[in-house]
Protein backbone atom coordinates (compact mmCIF):
# COMPACT_ATOMS: atom_id res chain seq x y z
CA UNK A 1 0.00 0.00 0.00
CA UNK A 2 3.14 2.50 1.08
CA UNK A 3 6.16 2.42 -0.25
CA UNK A 4 8.64 1.95 3.10
CA UNK A 5 12.22 2.21 3.12
CA UNK A 6 15.08 1.72 5.78
CA UNK A 7 18.11 3.30 4.55
CA UNK A 8 20.76 4.64 7.66
CA UNK A 9 21.99 7.63 7.98
CA UNK A 10 25.25 8.32 10.45
CA UNK A 11 27.35 11.25 11.30
CA UNK A 12 26.98 14.50 11.88
CA UNK A 13 29.60 15.18 8.46
CA UNK A 14 27.13 15.25 5.56
CA UNK A 15 26.76 12.25 3.69
CA UNK A 16 25.22 14.46 0.87
CA UNK A 17 26.30 18.23 0.57
CA UNK A 18 23.44 19.67 3.35
CA UNK A 19 23.51 22.31 5.14
CA UNK A 20 26.09 21.58 7.64
CA UNK A 21 29.08 23.55 7.41
CA UNK A 22 30.52 24.02 10.71
CA UNK A 23 30.90 21.75 13.95
CA UNK A 24 30.17 23.18 17.31
CA UNK A 25 30.13 21.28 20.26
CA UNK A 26 27.08 23.61 22.31
CA UNK A 27 29.72 24.83 24.32
CA UNK A 28 28.72 28.50 23.21
CA UNK A 29 25.51 29.91 22.23
CA UNK A 30 25.42 33.30 19.86
CA UNK A 31 23.20 35.75 20.56
CA UNK A 32 22.91 39.60 19.10
CA UNK A 33 23.54 39.66 15.45
CA UNK A 34 25.50 36.85 15.48
CA UNK A 35 21.76 34.37 16.22
CA UNK A 36 20.87 35.89 12.88
CA UNK A 37 22.07 33.96 9.40
CA UNK A 38 20.54 31.26 7.07
CA UNK A 39 20.69 27.71 6.06
CA UNK A 40 24.47 28.10 5.58
CA UNK A 41 25.17 28.90 9.12
CA UNK A 42 23.63 25.41 9.95
CA UNK A 43 24.12 22.29 11.62
CA UNK A 44 24.15 20.20 14.55
CA UNK A 45 25.58 21.84 17.60
CA UNK A 46 25.03 25.25 16.47
CA UNK A 47 22.89 26.95 19.42
CA UNK A 48 21.17 30.33 19.37
CA UNK A 49 19.54 32.53 21.73
CA UNK A 50 17.07 35.34 20.16
CA UNK A 51 15.60 37.96 23.32
CA UNK A 52 13.46 40.90 22.76
CA UNK A 53 15.76 42.91 23.00
CA UNK A 54 17.02 42.32 19.36
CA UNK A 55 13.74 43.03 17.80
CA UNK A 56 14.79 45.22 14.45
CA UNK A 57 12.45 48.14 13.14
CA UNK A 58 10.13 47.74 11.35
CA UNK A 59 10.79 47.85 7.60
CA UNK A 60 14.71 47.53 8.35
CA UNK A 61 15.18 44.95 5.31
CA UNK A 62 12.45 44.43 2.56
CA UNK A 63 10.06 41.77 2.70
CA UNK A 64 11.34 39.45 0.22
CA UNK A 65 8.67 36.72 -1.25
CA UNK A 66 11.23 33.53 -1.90
CA UNK A 67 9.16 30.31 -1.59
CA UNK A 68 10.86 27.05 -1.81
CA UNK A 69 10.46 25.00 -5.09
CA UNK A 70 11.27 21.21 -3.75
CA UNK A 71 13.35 19.05 -5.95
CA UNK A 72 12.90 15.64 -5.47
CA UNK A 73 15.06 13.70 -2.96
CA UNK A 74 18.53 13.39 -4.41
CA UNK A 75 20.12 9.71 -4.09
CA UNK A 76 22.19 9.45 -1.16
CA UNK A 77 20.19 12.57 0.51
CA UNK A 78 20.48 11.88 3.98
CA UNK A 79 19.37 14.47 7.20
CA UNK A 80 22.91 15.39 9.45
CA UNK A 81 22.76 14.75 13.08
CA UNK A 82 25.37 15.34 15.98
CA UNK A 83 27.73 12.82 16.58
CA UNK A 84 26.31 9.01 18.03
CA UNK A 85 23.30 9.42 16.20
CA UNK A 86 21.53 7.85 13.61
CA UNK A 87 18.73 8.39 10.60
CA UNK A 88 17.03 5.43 9.18
CA UNK A 89 14.23 6.42 6.31
CA UNK A 90 11.11 4.84 7.39
CA UNK A 91 8.59 5.84 4.73
CA UNK A 92 8.50 8.18 1.78
CA UNK A 93 6.37 9.15 -0.72
CA UNK A 94 3.51 10.04 1.17
CA UNK A 95 1.23 12.68 0.44
CA UNK A 96 1.31 15.09 3.29
CA UNK A 97 2.64 13.58 6.37
CA UNK A 98 2.15 16.68 9.17
CA UNK A 99 1.39 15.38 12.66
CA UNK A 100 2.77 12.27 14.19
CA UNK A 101 1.30 10.85 17.39
CA UNK A 102 2.25 6.72 19.02
CA UNK A 103 -0.31 4.91 20.68
CA UNK A 104 0.06 3.56 24.25
CA UNK A 105 0.98 -0.06 22.34
CA UNK A 106 3.38 1.80 20.49
CA UNK A 107 1.93 2.11 16.89
CA UNK A 108 2.33 4.94 15.19
CA UNK A 109 -0.81 7.40 14.12
CA UNK A 110 0.07 10.01 10.89
CA UNK A 111 -2.04 12.84 9.78
CA UNK A 112 -1.90 12.87 6.07
CA UNK A 113 -3.36 15.83 5.96
CA UNK A 114 -4.10 16.73 1.64
CA UNK A 115 -5.02 12.80 0.86
CA UNK A 116 -7.37 13.01 3.99
CA UNK A 117 -6.58 10.36 6.07
CA UNK A 118 -5.10 9.18 8.91
CA UNK A 119 -2.06 5.89 8.52
CA UNK A 120 -1.41 3.64 11.17
CA UNK A 121 1.98 1.74 11.41
CA UNK A 122 2.90 -1.11 13.09
CA UNK A 123 6.72 -1.99 14.25
CA UNK A 124 8.58 -4.53 15.92
CA UNK A 125 10.41 -3.46 18.38
CA UNK A 126 13.72 -1.53 17.24
CA UNK A 127 12.91 -1.34 13.83
CA UNK A 128 12.53 1.29 11.55
CA UNK A 129 10.65 -1.15 8.92
CA UNK A 130 7.09 -1.12 9.23
CA UNK A 131 5.55 -4.77 9.53
CA UNK A 132 1.77 -3.28 9.23
CA UNK A 133 0.40 -0.43 7.81
CA UNK A 134 -2.90 0.51 6.97
CA UNK A 135 -5.67 3.79 6.77
CA UNK A 136 -7.32 3.63 9.98
CA UNK A 137 -9.65 6.80 8.29
CA UNK A 138 -10.94 8.03 5.45
CA UNK A 139 -14.18 9.17 6.50
CA UNK A 140 -15.07 12.44 7.98
CA UNK A 141 -12.12 13.93 7.62
CA UNK A 142 -11.13 17.77 6.18
CA UNK A 143 -7.33 17.87 6.34
CA UNK A 144 -6.92 16.41 9.35
CA UNK A 145 -4.13 17.20 11.41
CA UNK A 146 -3.87 16.90 15.21
CA UNK A 147 -4.45 13.50 16.63
CA UNK A 148 -4.86 12.64 19.98
CA UNK A 149 -6.05 9.49 21.83
CA UNK A 150 -8.55 9.86 24.47
CA UNK A 151 -9.11 8.99 27.68
CA UNK A 152 -5.29 10.01 28.53
CA UNK A 153 -3.40 6.52 29.84
CA UNK A 154 -2.99 3.22 28.58
CA UNK A 155 -6.56 2.05 27.43
CA UNK A 156 -7.77 5.08 25.38
CA UNK A 157 -11.45 4.79 23.88
CA UNK A 158 -11.71 6.95 21.12
CA UNK A 159 -9.05 8.85 18.47
CA UNK A 160 -9.83 12.32 17.98
CA UNK A 161 -8.52 14.50 14.65
CA UNK A 162 -8.57 17.37 14.11
CA UNK A 163 -10.28 18.99 11.25
CA UNK A 164 -9.98 22.30 9.52
CA UNK A 165 -13.68 23.39 10.13
CA UNK A 166 -13.89 21.22 13.86
CA UNK A 167 -13.51 17.81 15.07
CA UNK A 168 -14.42 13.96 15.09
CA UNK A 169 -13.75 11.01 16.87
CA UNK A 170 -13.37 7.43 15.86
CA UNK A 171 -14.08 4.37 18.50
CA UNK A 172 -10.80 2.73 19.16
CA UNK A 173 -9.40 -0.23 21.17
CA UNK A 174 -5.74 -0.99 21.48
CA UNK A 175 -3.93 -2.49 19.16
CA UNK A 176 -6.57 -0.92 16.01
CA UNK A 177 -4.89 0.07 12.66
CA UNK A 178 -8.19 0.42 11.09
CA UNK A 179 -11.55 2.50 13.44
CA UNK A 180 -13.90 -0.07 14.00
CA UNK A 181 -16.92 2.62 13.41
CA UNK A 182 -17.49 5.89 11.73
CA UNK A 183 -16.63 9.38 12.77
CA UNK A 184 -18.78 11.17 15.39
CA UNK A 185 -18.68 14.97 15.29
CA UNK A 186 -17.25 16.79 18.49
CA UNK A 187 -16.84 20.55 17.56
CA UNK A 188 -17.70 22.02 14.39
CA UNK A 189 -18.12 25.32 12.57
CA UNK A 190 -14.58 26.58 12.59
CA UNK A 191 -13.82 28.47 10.31
CA UNK A 192 -11.37 26.95 7.50
CA UNK A 193 -9.94 29.60 5.33
CA UNK A 194 -6.70 30.62 6.19
CA UNK A 195 -4.92 28.72 8.33
CA UNK A 196 -6.26 25.49 8.74
CA UNK A 197 -3.91 22.92 10.92
CA UNK A 198 -6.21 22.34 14.00
CA UNK A 199 -4.17 20.52 16.97
CA UNK A 200 -5.89 18.93 19.96
CA UNK A 201 -4.11 17.89 23.10
CA UNK A 202 -6.04 16.60 26.08
CA UNK A 203 -4.93 17.72 29.56
CA UNK A 204 -3.55 14.86 31.95
CA UNK A 205 -6.97 14.64 33.87
CA UNK A 206 -8.93 14.23 30.40
CA UNK A 207 -11.32 17.09 31.91
CA UNK A 208 -9.94 19.65 29.16
CA UNK A 209 -9.59 19.36 25.26
CA UNK A 210 -7.04 21.83 23.98
CA UNK A 211 -8.25 23.00 20.24
CA UNK A 212 -5.39 25.26 18.51
CA UNK A 213 -7.26 27.84 15.87
CA UNK A 214 -4.92 29.85 13.72
CA UNK A 215 -6.04 33.38 12.42
CA UNK A 216 -7.49 33.60 8.85
CA UNK A 217 -5.43 36.90 7.67
CA UNK A 218 -1.51 37.70 8.27
CA UNK A 219 -2.35 40.60 10.19
CA UNK A 220 -6.25 41.14 9.87
CA UNK A 221 -5.66 44.43 8.02
CA UNK A 222 -8.67 44.19 6.08
CA UNK A 223 -11.15 44.02 8.91
CA UNK A 224 -12.88 46.48 10.27
CA UNK A 225 -11.20 48.53 12.69
CA UNK A 226 -13.83 48.50 15.55
CA UNK A 227 -16.30 45.65 16.49
CA UNK A 228 -20.24 46.34 16.21
CA UNK A 229 -20.69 48.40 19.69
CA UNK A 230 -17.49 49.54 20.13
CA UNK A 231 -14.47 48.32 21.18
CA UNK A 232 -15.59 49.29 25.20
CA UNK A 233 -18.67 46.93 24.19
CA UNK A 234 -16.47 43.77 23.48
CA UNK A 235 -13.71 44.63 25.95
CA UNK A 236 -16.40 44.06 28.42
CA UNK A 237 -17.77 41.32 27.01
CA UNK A 238 -14.85 39.29 25.98
CA UNK A 239 -11.87 37.57 27.68
CA UNK A 240 -8.67 39.55 26.83
CA UNK A 241 -7.61 40.04 23.44
CA UNK A 242 -10.42 38.52 21.34
CA UNK A 243 -10.25 39.49 17.92
CA UNK A 244 -13.97 40.17 16.01
CA UNK A 245 -15.06 39.71 12.60
CA UNK A 246 -13.74 37.21 10.60
CA UNK A 247 -11.24 36.50 13.29
CA UNK A 248 -13.49 35.77 16.16
CA UNK A 249 -12.93 32.07 17.38
CA UNK A 250 -9.22 32.50 15.96
CA UNK A 251 -6.08 33.23 16.47
CA UNK A 252 -6.43 31.44 19.98
CA UNK A 253 -6.00 28.39 21.76
CA UNK A 254 -9.94 26.92 22.56
CA UNK A 255 -10.46 24.52 25.15
CA UNK A 256 -13.65 22.52 25.13
CA UNK A 257 -15.53 19.56 27.37
CA UNK A 258 -14.07 15.76 25.97
CA UNK A 259 -17.43 15.79 24.12
CA UNK A 260 -17.21 19.33 22.59
CA UNK A 261 -19.14 21.17 24.67
CA UNK A 262 -18.57 24.30 27.07
CA UNK A 263 -16.18 26.27 24.50
CA UNK A 264 -14.14 29.14 25.98
CA UNK A 265 -11.09 30.64 24.98
CA UNK A 266 -8.43 29.22 26.98
CA UNK A 267 -5.60 31.75 25.41
CA UNK A 268 -5.57 34.45 22.41
CA UNK A 269 -3.16 36.33 20.27
CA UNK A 270 -1.52 33.49 19.19
CA UNK A 271 -1.84 33.88 15.33
CA UNK A 272 -1.15 30.06 14.32
CA UNK A 273 -0.35 28.22 17.07
CA UNK A 274 0.27 24.59 14.72
CA UNK A 275 1.62 22.84 17.23
CA UNK A 276 0.91 21.87 21.25
CA UNK A 277 2.60 19.46 23.62
CA UNK A 278 2.10 19.14 27.43
CA UNK A 279 5.58 19.56 29.29
CA UNK A 280 5.75 15.98 31.03
CA UNK A 281 7.49 17.29 34.47
CA UNK A 282 4.39 19.74 35.37
CA UNK A 283 1.56 19.45 32.41
CA UNK A 284 2.04 22.30 31.29
CA UNK A 285 0.51 23.43 27.66
CA UNK A 286 3.17 24.54 25.39
CA UNK A 287 2.33 25.62 21.56
CA UNK A 288 4.49 26.78 18.76
CA UNK A 289 3.76 29.67 17.07
CA UNK A 290 4.13 30.88 13.25
CA UNK A 291 4.00 35.18 13.16
CA UNK A 292 2.91 37.54 11.12
CA UNK A 293 4.59 38.64 7.51
CA UNK A 294 5.52 41.43 5.52
CA UNK A 295 7.72 43.55 8.30
CA UNK A 296 10.98 42.17 6.77
CA UNK A 297 13.81 39.51 7.17
CA UNK A 298 14.05 39.49 10.52
CA UNK A 299 10.48 40.59 12.15
CA UNK A 300 8.68 39.40 13.99
CA UNK A 301 10.23 36.20 15.60
CA UNK A 302 8.36 32.96 15.38
CA UNK A 303 8.22 31.16 18.74
CA UNK A 304 7.83 28.21 21.35
CA UNK A 305 6.08 29.24 24.76
CA UNK A 306 4.14 27.87 27.76
CA UNK A 307 0.32 28.43 27.36
CA UNK A 308 -1.24 30.45 30.26
CA UNK A 309 -5.11 30.24 30.83
CA UNK A 310 -6.04 33.86 29.83
CA UNK A 311 -3.04 35.11 28.54
CA UNK A 312 -2.95 37.50 25.57
CA UNK A 313 0.25 37.06 22.93
CA UNK A 314 -0.13 40.28 21.38
CA UNK A 315 -2.19 39.45 17.61
CA UNK A 316 -2.67 41.35 15.71
CA UNK A 317 -1.75 44.49 16.97
CA UNK A 318 1.75 44.17 19.37
CA UNK A 319 4.12 41.28 18.71
CA UNK A 320 6.89 40.14 21.27
CA UNK A 321 5.65 42.09 24.08
CA UNK A 322 4.51 46.17 23.42
CA UNK A 323 5.62 46.18 20.20
CA UNK A 324 2.85 47.69 17.98
CA UNK A 325 2.40 46.72 14.37
CA UNK A 326 3.08 49.73 12.23
CA UNK A 327 0.28 48.44 9.65
CA UNK A 328 -2.00 49.55 12.37
CA UNK A 329 -1.87 53.26 12.14
CA UNK A 330 -5.09 53.26 14.77
CA UNK A 331 -4.37 50.93 17.31
CA UNK A 332 -8.10 49.83 18.41
CA UNK A 333 -6.57 48.34 21.57
CA UNK A 334 -4.35 50.14 22.77
CA UNK A 335 -5.81 48.78 26.06
CA UNK A 336 -3.37 46.02 25.82
CA UNK A 337 -0.43 47.77 25.53
CA UNK A 338 1.05 46.04 29.03
CA UNK A 339 -1.11 43.17 28.70
CA UNK A 340 1.32 40.97 26.01
CA UNK A 341 2.41 37.47 27.26
CA UNK A 342 6.19 37.50 25.96
CA UNK A 343 6.81 34.33 24.79
CA UNK A 344 9.51 31.52 26.43
CA UNK A 345 11.49 30.53 23.19
CA UNK A 346 11.76 33.26 20.28
CA UNK A 347 12.70 31.44 16.83
CA UNK A 348 14.58 33.58 13.82
CA UNK A 349 11.85 34.74 11.59
CA UNK A 350 9.97 33.04 9.24
CA UNK A 351 11.38 29.31 10.30
CA UNK A 352 7.45 28.68 10.67
CA UNK A 353 7.70 25.90 13.84
CA UNK A 354 4.90 23.63 12.84
CA UNK A 355 5.08 20.91 15.94
CA UNK A 356 6.56 20.45 19.00
CA UNK A 357 7.15 16.97 21.37
CA UNK A 358 8.81 17.26 24.90
CA UNK A 359 11.85 14.33 25.42
CA UNK A 360 10.99 12.27 28.53
CA UNK A 361 13.53 9.31 27.83
CA UNK A 362 16.35 8.08 28.83
CA UNK A 363 17.20 6.81 25.28
CA UNK A 364 18.92 9.85 24.09
CA UNK A 365 20.88 10.56 27.06
CA UNK A 366 20.05 12.20 30.62
CA UNK A 367 20.68 15.56 28.97
CA UNK A 368 18.29 15.17 26.78
CA UNK A 369 15.60 14.05 29.11
CA UNK A 370 12.74 16.77 29.93
CA UNK A 371 13.66 19.04 26.74
CA UNK A 372 12.27 19.82 23.67
CA UNK A 373 12.23 19.54 19.76
CA UNK A 374 10.58 21.71 17.37
CA UNK A 375 10.32 21.37 13.47
CA UNK A 376 11.07 23.90 11.97
CA UNK A 377 9.13 23.81 8.18
CA UNK A 378 11.42 26.57 6.62
CA UNK A 379 10.76 30.21 5.28
CA UNK A 380 9.30 31.85 2.40
CA UNK A 381 8.66 35.43 3.51
CA UNK A 382 12.96 35.94 3.35
CA UNK A 383 15.12 36.37 1.17
CA UNK A 384 18.25 34.35 2.55
CA UNK A 385 16.33 30.84 3.63
CA UNK A 386 16.15 29.74 7.31
CA UNK A 387 14.23 27.21 9.11
CA UNK A 388 13.98 23.25 7.55
CA UNK A 389 15.55 21.57 10.30
CA UNK A 390 14.67 20.07 13.65
CA UNK A 391 15.58 22.26 16.49
CA UNK A 392 16.05 21.02 20.55
CA UNK A 393 15.02 22.98 22.89
CA UNK A 394 17.42 22.53 26.41
CA UNK A 395 15.11 23.02 29.26
CA UNK A 396 17.42 23.79 33.16
CA UNK A 397 17.03 21.96 36.47
CA UNK A 398 13.86 23.93 37.57
CA UNK A 399 12.06 22.68 34.06
CA UNK A 400 12.45 26.28 32.86
CA UNK A 401 13.80 26.61 29.04
CA UNK A 402 16.91 28.62 29.16
CA UNK A 403 15.61 30.54 25.75
CA UNK A 404 18.28 28.89 23.61
CA UNK A 405 17.60 26.38 20.86
CA UNK A 406 20.03 24.23 19.05
CA UNK A 407 20.06 22.70 15.95
CA UNK A 408 19.73 19.02 16.04
CA UNK A 409 18.42 17.57 12.77
CA UNK A 410 19.85 19.65 9.40
CA UNK A 411 20.89 18.86 6.10
CA UNK A 412 17.67 19.07 4.07
CA UNK A 413 18.84 21.46 1.22
CA UNK A 414 21.48 20.58 -1.10
CA UNK A 415 25.00 22.76 -1.26
CA UNK A 416 23.57 24.77 -3.99
CA UNK A 417 20.21 25.90 -1.46
CA UNK A 418 18.02 23.47 -3.29
CA UNK A 419 14.81 22.65 -0.33
CA UNK A 420 13.93 18.47 -0.54
CA UNK A 421 12.79 17.93 2.94
CA UNK A 422 10.40 20.30 5.12
CA UNK A 423 10.11 18.75 9.31
CA UNK A 424 6.33 18.90 10.00
CA UNK A 425 5.37 16.41 12.68
CA UNK A 426 7.86 15.07 15.88
CA UNK A 427 7.62 12.39 18.37
CA UNK A 428 8.85 10.25 20.83
CA UNK A 429 8.14 6.69 20.17
CA UNK A 430 8.05 4.21 23.19
CA UNK A 431 12.05 2.95 22.66
CA UNK A 432 12.99 6.57 22.78
CA UNK A 433 13.54 7.43 19.04
CA UNK A 434 12.32 10.73 18.03
CA UNK A 435 10.09 10.33 14.40
CA UNK A 436 10.53 13.24 12.17
CA UNK A 437 8.08 13.54 9.27
CA UNK A 438 8.83 16.50 6.56
CA UNK A 439 6.25 16.92 3.88
CA UNK A 440 8.81 17.85 0.67
CA UNK A 441 9.17 14.49 -0.45
CA UNK A 442 6.65 13.07 1.98
CA UNK A 443 8.97 11.33 4.09
CA UNK A 444 8.98 9.61 7.94
CA UNK A 445 12.34 9.09 9.49
CA UNK A 446 13.44 7.69 12.77
CA UNK A 447 16.44 9.24 14.47
CA UNK A 448 18.26 7.13 17.40
CA UNK A 449 21.02 7.36 19.26
CA UNK A 450 23.96 4.49 18.77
Amino acid sequence: MFRTLAITAVSTIALFAGGAVAQNEGTSVLTGDAAFGGWEDDAPGVSRRITADDLPEPGATASAANPPEVIPMPDGAMPDLPEGFTAELVVQDLENPRVLVFAPNGDLFVANSEANEVLAYRFEEGSATPVEEAVFAAEGLDQPYGIAFYPPGDSPEWVYVGNADGAVRFPYASGDLEATGGPETIIDGIPAEGHWTRDIVFSPDGETMYYAVGSESNVAEDLAREPEGGVDAWMDEQPLGVSWGAEERRAAVLAFDPDGSNERYYATGLRNCSGMALQPANDQLWCVVNERDGLGDDLPFDYATSVEEGAFYGWPWYYVGDNPDPRWSETPREDLAGEVTVPDVLFQTHSAPLNIAFYDHEAFGGEYRGDAFVALHGSWNREIRTGYKVVRLPFDDSNEPTGAYEDFMTGFLTAEGEVWGRPVGVAVSPDGALFVSEDGNGTIWKVSRD
